[in-house]
């Protein structure tokens, strides 16, 4: 009797789903609108040709070698040439260029007579990333260059090209860039973003799951079809956005994560299970505010505000370690904060799923907590509905 009601109830969910706008719009039409828009904001994978400034006082054919080189990299695109700092400053001002690089004059006396050279980089760091990108590439090619300029040096002088690079570089970094080497924003950031839209739409929905029940006047219906038990209302309508939810997980590997993420068609295993207990985490936290707090526009504003700063504090752009004390506690509020660590290891560096048991387990731990709590408060309020029309 029981089985039958949770499935009545979940065909009725999956009803309300395609026929409410509340539940149609962020549900069904919101989750690919949002996935295709940040595929298309991030295409092009990293930021290229950065508009870059050259103050050249050497006018040599040196600096003019440096110059070529530098236009070559990836960040770094030659734009214009400049004559003085404070030009440099107005045009950073006005957003013409994100950085200038300045030879000084002589330069090509001073390496032939051994004296240092000091040449200058500009970049404009309110951008972080785009000044990290253009100090990045243009450190490489002046060390290069410089390092390629005093080999030359050594070796005209009869030494012995071994014995004058390892003067030149007595220390040799070999890097590795692990997981994005490429420092994509799209590998990177659209798999996060795209979780946390997911958390806030299932959340918000959910708030409302019970709450428009009763301002619509339904919930004496939903009460008899569920014979009074509140058990069979929240599995009923949590298996409906459940299966919602493994919709979602689908548009996103099999589509969004392969075209846009380069990511695996299909995910893992591992990846499925961590998101399942996401939405399972996200259903039950939305259905305790929505059993506790029966006004609809206070519900939402609870909803709002639990969900909106979960991509700050999950450590998503910045670490949590490095965060004070209760932000951390606060972020782990959220689901997507145990979430997000999983995901870095299944998604990104595609570990198995024994790998994640801490993060299953908070994030089971969610579900234990809130889901009981919604139980007993909507049981609550469907005896007292029960008494009224008694």
């Amino acid at each position: 009797m029981m089985l039958r009601s949770i499935i009545n109830i979940t065909i009725r969910e999956w009803k309300r789903i395609l026929t409410l706008p509340e539940h149609c719009i962020v549900l069904l039409l919101l989750p690919p609108l949002v996935c295709f828009l940040y595929g298309y904001i991030y295409h092009k994978q990293f930021a290229r040709e950065l508009p870059v400034a050259i103050w050249d006082e050497s006018n040599s054919p040196l600096s003019r070698k440096f110059t070529f080189m530098l236009e070559q990299t990836e960040s770094i695109h030659i734009t214009q040439q400049i004559h003085n700092e404070a030009t440099i400053e107005q045009l950073m001002q006005r957003g013409v260029i994100q950085g200038a690089i300045h030879f000084p004059a002589r330069m090509d006396d001073h390496i032939k007579s051994r004296q240092p050279i000091y040449v200058t980089l500009y970049t404009n760091t309110a951008a972080v990333v785009t000044g990290k990108l253009i100090y990045k590439d243009a450190a490489k090619v002046l060390i290069t260059a410089g390092s390629g300029v005093i080999l030359q040096k050594l070796m005209k002088t009869g030494m012995p090209q071994g014995k004058a690079m390892a003067l030149v570089q007595p220390i040799r970094l070999t890097s590795y860039l692990l997981y994005n080497p490429q420092f994509s924003y799209l590998q990177y950031l659209v798999p996060g973003l795209i979780a946390v839209a997911l958390q806030m739409m299932v959340i918000m929905v959910t708030v409302l799951a019970l709450n428009l029940e009763a301002q619509r006047g339904t919930l004496p219906e939903l009460t008899v079809m569920a014979n009074g038990s509140a058990s069979s209302v929240l599995l009923g309508k949590g298996l409906a956005h459940l299966s919602v939810g493994w919709l979602h997980y689908i548009l996103v590997t099999a589509i969004v994560y392969p075209v846009f993420a380069g990511g695996r068609m299909g995910g893992s295993w591992a990846l499925f299970t961590l998101f399942t207990l996401l939405i399972m985490g996200c259903i039950s936290i939305g259905f305790m505010v929505s059993a506790i707090v029966s006004d609809v526009m206070v519900a939402c504003d609870l909803g709002l505000f639990y969900t909106s700063p979960a991509f700050v504090f999950s450590g998503f752009t910045f670490p949590r370690w490095a965060m004070p004390w209760y932000d951390q506690y606060y972020a782990w509020l959220m689901p997507f904060t145990p979430f997000l660590d999983g995901f870095f290891k299944v998604y990104f560096m595609e570990l198995p799923l024994h790998y994640v048991y801490k993060e299953t387990g908070q994030l089971l731990i969610y579900i234990v907590i809130t889901f009981p709590l919604a139980l007993f408060f909507l049981q609550r309020r469907m005896n007292k509905l029960k008494l009224q029309h008694a």
